[in-house]
């Protein structure tokens, strides 16, 4: 059951790291996803840049122990989830490139939506 848990965190973290990247799109659609995306986005590279770590990382660890500690090889959470939120060689260096990377991308994103919906006006 914590093993179930525990990937479900994962899956959980992996979600909100798609929407911290790339959630700013929804505005699109929807411009009140903004007022949920950008908190995210500030939580998200303010992580990376004060070299933090998210609170669901913890979670997911102690979840696993709790259910014995065990990977199975083929599980598609171990085997592609987890290496993309904790790469191996993971530095700090790279986590305050990564940070910056989800302020220009979001920026990006962001004067795209802008520029959009000032055409359908």
């Amino acid at each position: 059951m914590y093993s179930l848990l525990a990937d479900l965190v994962v899956v959980l973290h992996f979600g909100f790291i798609l929407f911290v990247i790339a959630g700013g799109l929804l505005a699109l659609r929807w411009p009140r996803a903004a007022w949920l995306h950008l908190p995210a986005v500030a939580w998200g590279a303010g992580i990376e840049l004060a070299g933090g770590i998210c609170p669901l990382t913890p979670l997911e660890v102690k979840l696993r122990i709790m259910g014995g500690g065990t990977l199975q090889q083929g599980d598609f959470v171990a085997r592609f989830l987890l290496p993309l939120i904790y790469p191996d060689k993971l530095t700090r260096e790279i986590q305050m490139l990564l940070g910056l990377a989800v302020i220009v991308v979001n920026l990006a994103i962001y004067a795209w939506v802008l520029r959009h919906q000032r055409r359908r006006r």
